[in-house]
């Protein structure tokens, strides 16, 4: 049985299943995300940047603002990944490089020129928030740790977020373009997000 990465189980799972193992031993999909989500909006809601640098959105950050938001439900909260996943058609990168492209791309942010915040500016931004996809480092929670994280780099540069009512297959989709080239329709959203 293949879960939603196309991984056939995977050490992160209960046996003969496709639903992760959890601190809150809930053995059905529907119910873990339901959880997932109470949990994580909580921890969220609780959360006080103390970032005084752009040198701080390094990776023992992002893993630490995975690990604010899942520490609830599983024990690998802040850990990368040790398997490899995909979605669809979409391969996320191989888990022995995640670490390595997760640096790289977060180094990125540190070269930027906050004080030219300019539509160049905003569109490296959407490329490295769309690489950080493609590399998805963690085996649950991707999405919610990177926009949190870019909320707060946002809030940094004195950016107010306020994320585009869009479906989720708009999400997606738009995050599809871009693995495949086209930022377009996902710079839109992020653009919408700070307008």
């Amino acid at each position: 049985m293949r879960d939603k990465y196309g991984v056939i189980q995977d050490s992160y799972c209960y046996p003969e299943s496709y639903v992760l193992i959890n601190k809150l031993n809930i053995i059905n999909n529907v119910e873990l995300a339901e959880a997932e989500l109470e949990f994580t909006a909580f921890r969220y809601s609780e959360y006080s940047s103390n970032i005084t640098s752009l040198s701080e959105f390094d990776l023992n950050h992002f893993k630490s603002l995975h690990f604010h938001l899942f520490q609830d439900v599983y024990d690998w909260a802040g850990k990368l990944r040790t398997v490899d996943i995909s979605k669809g058609n979409t391969r996320f990168c191989t888990c022995s490089r995640v670490e390595a492209e997760l640096n790289k791309q977060l180094s990125r942010i540190h070269a930027l020129d906050c004080e030219k915040q300019t539509s160049g500016f905003f569109h490296e931004i959407t490329d490295i928030f769309c690489e950080l996809n493609v590399v998805h480092p963690f085996r649950e929670g991707n999405g919610r740790t990177q926009r949190f994280f870019f909320e707060e780099l946002y809030f940094f540069l004195g950016k107010m977020v306020n994320w585009p009512d869009i479906s989720k297959d708009e999400w997606i989709n738009a995050n599809v373009e871009g693995y495949h080239g086209d930022l377009n329709p996902l710079h839109h959203i992020l653009t919408q997000a700070i307008s």
